[in-house]
């Protein structure tokens, strides 16, 4: 049976995960608009069915009135990663945090009927089991994960009959995109097999869990279809492979070739993630469909064909350096 076509409202649309999952979307018959600020420039192909809006979060009257006639929110906009998040941490809570609540409020007055909230992994914190499933208590270790905690309660208030509101916990997102990431552990380590020959790593028994793009943008195409009366309320864990940062480092090699070396450098972040989404497959039957080595097999090609070039210095690919070059307010 046919999905009804809807009108998505994403915000950040211009990013990582945004400048895959919208052609998607418009691929599906949907009407997208892409509100985002488009500091790492213009990813986005034209469409007749897509609306593009360079947009700041904190402009709240810009945004309300692009919020009208729409029925769907996919809210991805944030500042992201720890290091680009403590560069400024007062624009970090402006962004993340305060602007949250109105851009909620807005989205009811806007009769928005479904409000998909892209939280992190990394709000649980250091847990020592295995399986850390949605159920276990929250405790976020910096600034960034708090305050994607405080928006999940925030959100949680808003939920309605009339206002379903569902919050997505995604693992680390690795793989190629037309706005490419290259400050993700995935994504990071590939570029220096492939470039340098040369693996650094810090520490290394640290587990991060994984998930490949296509399969994060699956997950919100998969949300935006479901019925509001299975999903209303509820919070998933996105996710495919818990990996240590060795195990990632030994795959990215056996890829890129055994010419390239591992070096084990001595680190003490001890930030380790875990995560069960065994929730999201027996409730939703959503089973993810790609692994590490295709993200790394994706990025592989890309680079042979010369689709991200200058790896190193360009600031588009590493939030950080982006982040100081521009010096937002």
């Amino acid at each position: 049976m046919k999905q009804k076509s809807k009108k998505i409202f994403i915000t950040g649309g211009a990013g990582y995960v945004g400048s895959v999952l919208i052609p998607k979307l418009l691929d599906k018959g949907h009407q997208v608009t892409s509100y985002d600020l488009m500091i790492f420039g213009q990813t986005l192909q034209k469409h007749k069915k897509l609306n593009i809006i360079r947009g700041d979060i904190r402009d709240f009257n810009l945004l309300n009135k692009s919020l009208e006639g729409h029925d769907t929110v996919i809210h991805l906009a944030c500042i992201s990663n720890d290091p680009s998040f403590e560069l400024d941490p007062e624009l970090g809570k402006k962004i993340n945090l305060d602007s949250f609540a109105p851009l909620v409020e807005s989205s009811i007055k806007n009769n928005i009927k479904k409000f998909i909230y892209a939280s992190s992994s990394s709000v649980y914190g250091i847990k020592k089991m295995k399986n850390v499933t949605e159920e276990m208590p929250l405790e976020p270790l910096t600034d960034y994960s708090r305050f994607k905690a405080d928006c999940e309660k925030i959100l949680s208030k808003y939920t309605s009959d009339n206002f379903c509101t569902v919050v997505l916990r995604p693992s680390t997102v690795h793989g190629y995109s037309p706005r490419q990431r290259l400050d993700l552990v995935v994504n990071i380590l590939t570029n220096l097999a492939f470039h340098k020959r040369e693996i650094s790593v810090f520490g290394g028994e640290q587990l991060r869990p994984n998930i490949h793009i296509n399969d994060m943008v699956r997950a919100y195409e998969l949300f935006v279809d479901l019925d509001v009366s299975k999903i209303n309320g509820k919070i998933y864990n996105v996710g495919a492979e818990n990996k240590t940062v060795n195990e990632i480092a030994l795959e990215v090699k056996k890829i890129i070739g055994s010419d390239v070396t591992i070096k084990k450098v001595h680190s003490d972040d001890n930030r380790s993630y875990h995560t069960s989404s065994n929730k999201i497959l027996n409730e939703l039957n959503f089973k993810t469909q790609y692994d590490v080595s295709q993200g790394i097999r994706d990025l592989l090609e890309a680079f042979i064909n010369k689709k991200l070039i200058n790896t190193f210095d360009n600031d588009n690919f590493f939030n950080v350096k982006k982040m100081m070059s521009l010096h937002l307010k």
